[in-house]
């Protein structure tokens, strides 16, 4: 598995404002949209009780705590490039006494590392966009689960294929973060090709839009006085901008979060 981003690690993608602006949109420990609600509906028809769990990309660690809290996992380990997430992930981890039950590592790219038949779960939510090499990201999920073991997962996908819209490259410089979007198609021939079945790809588009519409009305109403003593005038105008560029790529369709479900034999 090949994991990219545009700046060092040690820099970070999600910065104190990307940080700040999340947590007042999403809520506190969340860097992606839904809350708990979301999270229950990924998990829909799954059970982790008492399972072995990785999660990719788990942030500031609020997800890991609530599928230990709410889910009844039995261990997470928690894995992201960021060290400022992962540090305060742990310091999350530790203010819950959970200590015992979750684990954060820092991860620097290249394969998992995990011996074959690590985990029962593999969970995800929205940070495989991050990663440019679907199949191999898939591999890799494979070989650390145990057979019949699940993997879980949402994800940005686009719609179409081909180069980018313009209005697709706005919404990526706008957003700053690193993108390498699969389509529904796409994704589940890298999953078929990495030996998962029972494959199911659930596009939440028109959820999306409708929650991203609700957002921009807030950020452009009672929420941006909010926005702007707490990042300041310039960057909060930057974000209203973001979500409106959001809204757009929505609305056409390019952009499709789905959720994701598969299992190894």
């Amino acid at each position: 598995m090949n994991i990219k981003v545009d700046r060092p690690a040690e820099i970070g993608e999600y910065d104190a404002g990307m940080q700040t602006l999340l947590q007042l949109v999403w809520g506190e420990g969340f860097l992606s949209p839904g809350g708990p609600a979301e999270v229950a509906r990924i998990l829909e028809g799954s059970d982790i009780r008492g399972t072995r769990v990785l999660d990719i990309g788990c942030g500031l660690g609020a997800i890991d705590l609530l599928l230990v809290q709410a889910h009844d996992a039995g261990h997470m380990t928690g894995i992201d490039l960021e060290p400022d997430l992962v540090q305060k992930a742990r310091a999350r981890v530790a203010k819950a006494s959970l200590s015992d039950r979750i684990e954060v590592l820092q991860v620097t790219g290249g394969a998992l590392p995990f011996d074959d038949a690590s985990f029962e779960v593999v969970f995800s939510k929205d940070s495989l966009v991050q990663i440019p090499d679907k199949r191999s990201l898939f591999e890799e999920v494979h070989r650390v689960l145990v057979p019949r073991g699940q993997f879980i997962a949402s994800d940005w996908l686009r719609g179409g294929s081909g180069a980018y819209s313009a209005e697709m490259l706005d919404y990526f410089r706008l957003e700053g973060i690193t993108y390498n979007m699969s389509s529904a198609e796409d994704t589940a021939a890298a999953l078929t090709d990495a030996g998962f079945v029972d494959i199911d790809v659930k596009d939440r588009n028109a959820w999306y839009l409708a929650v991203a519409e609700r957002e921009l009305r807030s950020m452009r109403g009672e929420w941006l006085p909010v926005l702007e003593s707490r990042l300041g005038f310039e960057r909060a105008q930057h974000f209203v901008a973001n979500w409106e560029q959001l809204v757009l790529v929505l609305r056409r369709g390019e952009l499709r979060p789905s959720h994701l479900k598969a299992a190894k034999p």
